[in-house]
């Protein structure tokens, strides 16, 4: 199974993946978490924050997310994943694709801020400091059509997303 996550910077992606993998990993259910920001190091390095090579991007996660589901170990794919056409795409492509959507306020979102990266898109223009291609502020966000689960992070704590995910993927195995 290859989970797709998508939600904007500081929505608790991250976090939730690893919680996730933490219990999964003690259920004896094997899982790998392809985090955007660290593949973007090495792998996806020579991409750019375009339309093109943020879908691009998630191919490349994608890709790497069905080599681990081909020998049975679940993926999650960590990412932004701003746009439901790739979404639709990776579904299509891989199969047994399931879109989580991890959701969060942009009040709650401005608070955590846990980057700097809303802090530094909302400077006035001309701004040098400006961040100017933040998905959901400055650059779009496209909300999933028909996610196979909501996890809402700015009103339930980690431990219930976690537990949420978790359930949904000894369920959907």
């Amino acid at each position: 199974m290859i989970i797709q996550f998508c939600g904007l910077s500081g929505a608790g992606k991250t976090t939730i993946a690893r919680g996730t993998k933490k219990k999964l990993k003690e259920l004896n259910i094997p899982v790998e978490v392809i985090d955007g920001d660290e593949y973007r190091t090495f792998i996806c390095k020579d991409l750019g924050f375009s339309r093109a090579d943020r879908m691009e991007n998630i191919r490349r996660l994608a890709f790497i997310a069905h080599t681990f589901s081909a020998h049975d170990i679940t993926a999650i794919i960590c990412a932004i994943n701003p746009y439901e056409e790739v979404r639709k795409e990776i579904r299509s492509q891989y199969g047994d694709v399931k879109t989580i959507f991890i959701n969060c306020g942009m009040d709650e979102l401005v608070k955590r801020d846990t980057k700097g990266l809303y802090k530094k898109a909302l400077l006035p223009e001309g701004h040098a400091d400006k961040v100017k291609n933040l998905t959901g502020v400055n650059d779009p966000f496209e909300a999933p059509a028909d996610p196979a689960l909501v996890l809402n992070t700015d009103k339930e704590s980690v431990d219930e997303s976690v537990n949420k995910l978790v359930a949904f993927i000894k369920k959907n195995r």
